[in-house]
């Protein structure tokens, strides 16, 4: 696909500032403010069947609001699609290989080509969906990441698969999976907690989602507010935000008719912890 058939679902205003590259064998959308100063930067990781050009709306308050992104499509989606990575049994495969995908592409962005307009030192990750549960995973390990926000995701897959254990006799949803329980505990991140560094996460999910349960993302967050407990950090730095419904497909794609509330609300959590101190964006739909 050309770059601009890629991009043509793109306000203009989005388009001009946006980019395409691959580090490595990863496809990478890039999108920043200016392509002159540093930006703080968000890595960002889309969800299972879906490619790194979804949702334009959210970059393009990110780009409005002085913050660049850098999004890449998950193994066998988008640019590098591969429908045997896209059933539901792959989906360990794609999160642990898209977890030790998150460094090199990082590093890729220190390229001389890029003027070091990517600030790092004011760098986010976050993702949706199975994207979110990537990035939930790699924030277990030792990183530099200032803020995380995520959506429609949870970090506790032990509760998610468990809802349809091989004891239980309920049908698997279309999206569901079985897997061995030494596997997902080596990917789930509730269970790799012990390296989970106190920074500011936000979650946004509607409660009515029927691919993720809400109550497995609540069940995540009370965890990583017990944690940071523990280690004398302030449990307010994790925002949980829910709306009852929202009439999005599923409950889970998209915020259906709150969306504009839930990437304004994103956009400035993002712009409070990467530019403190910088005015509002002016945000639009």
């Amino acid at each position: 696909m050309s770059q601009a058939n890629r991009f043509s679902q793109f306000p203009a205003s989005l388009a001009a500032q946006t980019r395409t590259a691959r580090f490595g064998d990863v496809p990478v959308l890039l999108c920043h403010p200016d392509w002159n100063t540093p930006a703080p930067t968000v890595m960002w990781l889309h969800g299972r069947t879906a490619n790194k050009e979804l949702d334009p709306g959210r970059y393009l308050r990110w780009v409005r609001a002085g913050i660049a992104a850098c999004a890449i499509d998950l193994p066998g989606h988008g640019e590098r699609t591969d429908p045997e990575l896209q059933k539901p049994e792959a989906t360990l495969n794609v999160l642990e290989t898209a977890v030790g995908e998150i460094d090199r592409v990082i590093e890729h962005l220190t390229d001389p080509v890029y003027r070091g307009v990517f600030d790092l030192d004011r760098l986010a990750i976050g993702g949706m969906s199975l994207g979110g549960m990537v990035a939930l995973r790699r924030l277990c390990e030792p990183h530099e990441f200032k803020a995380a926000a995520v959506e429609g995701t949870t970090g506790d897959l032990q509760s998610l698969y468990n809802q349809h254990s091989p004891e239980v006799e309920a049908p698997l949803r279309p999206w569901h999976a079985r897997y061995d329980p030494a596997r997902l505990a080596s990917v789930d991140p509730a269970q790799h907690l012990r390296g989970w560094r106190a920074i500011p996460l936000l979650a946004l999910h509607s409660d009515a989602d029927v691919v993720i349960p809400v109550s497995s993302m609540r069940k995540f967050i009370e965890i990583v507010r017990a944690r940071y407990v523990q280690t004398y950090a302030d449990p307010s730095l994790v925002r949980f935000q829910t709306w009852p419904e929202t009439g999005a497909p599923q409950e889970h794609i998209g915020f259906g008719r709150v969306s504009n509330e839930a990437k304004n609300l994103q956009t400035e959590f993002l712009r409070s912890h990467l530019t403190p101190g910088s005015p509002p964006p002016s945000l639009s739909r």
